[in-house]
């Protein structure tokens, strides 16, 4: 009996415009994959990225590239060697480890020998904006304990004690998302410090992170945009000490699970991030969470609306989806947005 696969795209609008240096979103345009085997089917969630090419009609033209080997039972390795890693095989691979779960009546925590994801303190982001509405923002999350500071090279020290001002004990990240120079980020070492920020994510371009070779930042620096899969690592190391693992980067959970381990073996700290998506992106993501020093996955917290029984915000933790959800084998229905 050969599988069936089906990929569609959907469109989740925001409960609030999403700001970074690159630009605003106010939706997440996802690609949703299932994949239907003797009753069951798995779910996966990609969210294209145009930071990396990506477009909704060309993932959905990748997934449908494979197809048939998909259909005809193509495993989890002959994907990674099939598709490049990107957001196509994210939702392939992801879907796969959810059909394998309710096929084998057994989850995927348990197939992989580590435990049942546990509610898990996650950042909570503040997407730029002029200082006040940062600072607004900030004290809004009532004691968060870890916030996120997206800010751009306009006047980053602003919103940052800004923020720092509304949230004196929380844990601050902050992620220029490639928007600052060499110059500005070696300068702004002493207001770092000051403010007790704990990591500075992807400050330069990722084509001119060659200038941290022999850089001694007084935060540590976390590769995101450098690092998408484990063979990366040779070229960050004496450049980040931290780097951040996302499924649609990484190509799925398969290849994030080879990153996590060589990222652990090089001596890297390690940040489990997410794009702004449903929760069907952040229940795969959460079992890498419990190997974190820092866990980003407030994605579908952005979403005006997300898939019943998913991920939720508890007293500062992500709480996992509902049994049935993703990737375990207790079935549960759910609803989809119209697209």
């Amino acid at each position: 009996m050969l599988r069936t696969l089906q990929a569609r795209r959907e469109h989740w609008p925001l409960a609030a415009p999403f700001r970074i240096s690159r630009g605003v979103k106010t939706a997440a345009d996802v690609v949703a994959v299932e994949i239907g085997h003797e009753g069951q089917v798995g779910h996966g969630e990609a969210v294209p990225y145009g930071r990396y090419g990506e477009t909704l009609d060309s993932v959905l033209a990748q997934i449908d590239s494979v197809a048939d080997a998909i259909g005809a039972g193509m495993t989890r390795i002959e994907l990674m060697r099939a598709l490049p890693p990107g957001a196509a095989r994210n939702a392939i691979d992801c879907a796969l480890w959810d059909l394998e779960a309710k096929l084998s009546g057994r989850s995927v925590a348990e197939l992989l020998h580590q435990p049942e994801p546990q509610p898990v303190t996650i950042a909570l982001t503040v997407s730029l904006d002029t200082p006040d509405a940062m600072a607004r923002a900030a004290a809004a999350m009532n004691g968060a304990p870890v916030i996120k500071v997206k800010v751009d090279a306009i006047e980053p020290e602003a919103c940052l004690r800004a923020v720092r001002a509304a949230a004196p004990d929380a844990q601050l990240i902050v992620d220029p998302n490639e928007g600052w120079s060499f110059a500005l980020l070696r300068d702004i070492q002493p207001v770092l410090q000051e403010l007790k920020v704990a990591l500075v994510e992807q400050p330069l371009p990722s084509d001119e992170d060659h200038q941290l070779v022999g850089f001694d930042p007084a935060i540590p620096i976390c590769a995101d945009e450098s690092c998408h899969v484990a063979a990366d690592l040779d070229e960050l190391a004496g450049r980040y000490q931290v780097v951040n693992i996302k499924l649609d980067k990484t190509g799925g959970l398969t290849e994030a699970l080879d990153l996590l381990a060589a990222a652990r073996s090089r001596g890297f700290g390690v940040m489990v991030g997410c794009m702004v998506s449903s929760s069907r992106s952040i229940a795969p993501a959460l079992l890498l969470a419990h190997d974190a020093e820092f866990v980003d996955l407030d994605g579908p917290l952005w979403l005006k609306a997300d898939h019943p029984g998913g991920v939720r915000l508890e007293a500062g933790k992500l709480a996992p989806a509902a049994p049935g959800f993703w990737g375990t084998p207790c079935l549960q229905a759910m609803t989809s947005p119209s697209v």
